[in-house]
């Protein structure tokens, strides 16, 4: 199963008893290497998945969005406006976070529209169906209140590298450039799902660096290759105890700059450390400099905790992706297979982001032939993927779930498998155009 338009406009026509005026495909994200790394500034490797939402959808006059999910008929009505109050924990959050911030960035958003969506992504599974969600949502009312068209609009976000920022900022609640920020979704994550989402090219994985999202080198995977993504069926949801980790990570990143920030003998003025990135290139001693001052910093995070975060990032912004990419441009998949397996072992013992199902997925990946396998995403819980060759894919995906049944029988009854290909990001397949 890929992408399903037509359950989405069959169920567009079921619940509004008209035809749809435009249909959208937008992918989920397999993120291959960049572990947290995205709103530190560093880099990512990553492609859009086969699967995702299918959208369809017709405008309306009177400024209220209806939306449909096919999969299970849930059901959301509101009026767009600036002071909508989402509900965080519901998947509303998004949809109505989406609409709040075009009513305050791009005043007057006069037009709604009604909206049908299948999915085919697992849900809460790491694979990026929440920014999805909010890709496909801001897609919609981009479309029908002609924002490309506004000048506004096309001084801040002229092309898809600066939209992914933005929908990145409207995710994590932050400014972009002269539009002001809002309260977000809850998380505080970058723009990798987004840019992802948006920006992929079928046959390809791009790595990005990112404030502001930059495109790096694409590189072209052998059609005699291919993914196949499990998920361990652990939810990787963003939401309560799952939400203040995923947060609590990010946060670190931030401590860390501002503790940069704040010595005068690592000489950093703050125009000069708005990512941790950019404090790591500040100087060639810089990390030694910084080391000595979190021992010595009053801050609420203990030091062990922030120099473990610190050199997670090193570890996998600055020493396995520059190095994982060259070996597979260069087809040298060993050397690529031992570069991801570091970058999985630095997200168990320093980042501190897996569960033993992820854990276990990825090292029954290795022992069953992947060349690479690793997981991804937000972490606790969610998805692992594996590269495999492309002709026995579908046997490699059974014998895996079969032996991840035999470790954890439990997740093991809610996981899934699926192969895919790098696929393309957004596009339409009716109507409008991006």
């Amino acid at each position: 199963m890929a992408f399903d338009s037509l359950r989405a406009e069959t169920a567009f026509r079921q619940a509004f008893q008209l035809a749809p005026t435009s249909t959208l495909l937008v992918p989920g994200r397999i993120e291959v290497l960049g572990k947290h790394t995205d709103y530190a500034g560093g880099r990512t490797l990553t492609c859009a998945a086969e699967r995702g939402f299918a959208v369809s959808y017709r405008p309306r006059d009177d400024g209220r969005l209806r939306l449909v999910d096919a999969r299970d008929g849930r059901q959301a009505e509101f009026a767009i406006g600036p002071a909508i109050e989402p509900p965080v924990g519901h998947w509303t959050n998004y949809p109505m976070t989406v609409a709040r911030r075009l009513a305050r960035n791009f005043a007057p958003v006069e037009r709604g529209a009604d909206v049908a969506f299948f999915g085919t992504l697992p849900r809460a599974a790491g694979l990026s169906t929440s920014s999805a969600l909010i890709t496909a949502v801001f897609l919609v009312l981009a479309d029908v209140n002609d924002l490309e068209s506004r000048e506004a609009y096309a001084a801040a976000i002229p092309d898809r590298a600066h939209l992914a920022g933005y929908l990145g900022a409207i995710e994590n609640g932050s400014a972009f450039g002269s539009l002001a920020g809002d309260t977000g979704v809850g998380t505080s994550g970058g723009s990798e799902d987004h840019t992802a989402i948006l920006l992929s090219t079928a046959g390809h994985v791009t790595s990005y660096r990112y404030h502001p999202v930059t495109s790096e080198r694409r590189i072209a995977i052998d059609a005699s290759l291919t993914f196949v993504v499990a998920a361990s069926g652990v939810a990787a949801a963003k939401t309560g105890s799952a939400r203040e980790k995923y947060n609590r990570a990010s946060a670190l990143a931030r401590e860390l700059v501002r503790i940069a920030e704040s010595r005068p003998e690592l000489q950093l003025r703050h125009d000069d450390a708005a990512t941790l990135a950019d404090v790591v290139d500040s100087s060639p001693d810089v990390l030694e400099r910084l080391r000595r001052a979190v021992a010595v910093a009053d801050s609420p995070f203990p030091a062990a905790d922030l120099l473990k975060r610190l050199d997670h990032f090193i570890v996998e912004d600055r020493q396995v992706v520059p190095a994982a990419i060259e070996a597979l441009a260069a087809g040298r998949l060993e050397t690529f297979g031992a570069l991801v397996d570091r970058s999985q072992r630095a997200a168990e013992d320093l980042l501190g982001n897996q569960v033993s199902e992820t854990i276990t997925l990825a090292r029954l990946a290795r022992d069953l032939g992947a060349h690479a396998a690793s997981s991804f995403g937000a972490g606790f819980g969610g998805s692992v993927w594996a590269l495999v060759n492309a002709g026995s894919a579908d046997d490699f995906a059974s014998r895996w779930l079969d032996a991840y049944s035999q470790r954890h029988q439990g997740a093991a009854a809610r996981a899934e498998t699926f192969v895919t290909q790098p696929g393309p990001g957004a596009r339409y397949v009716r109507g409008a155009g991006l």
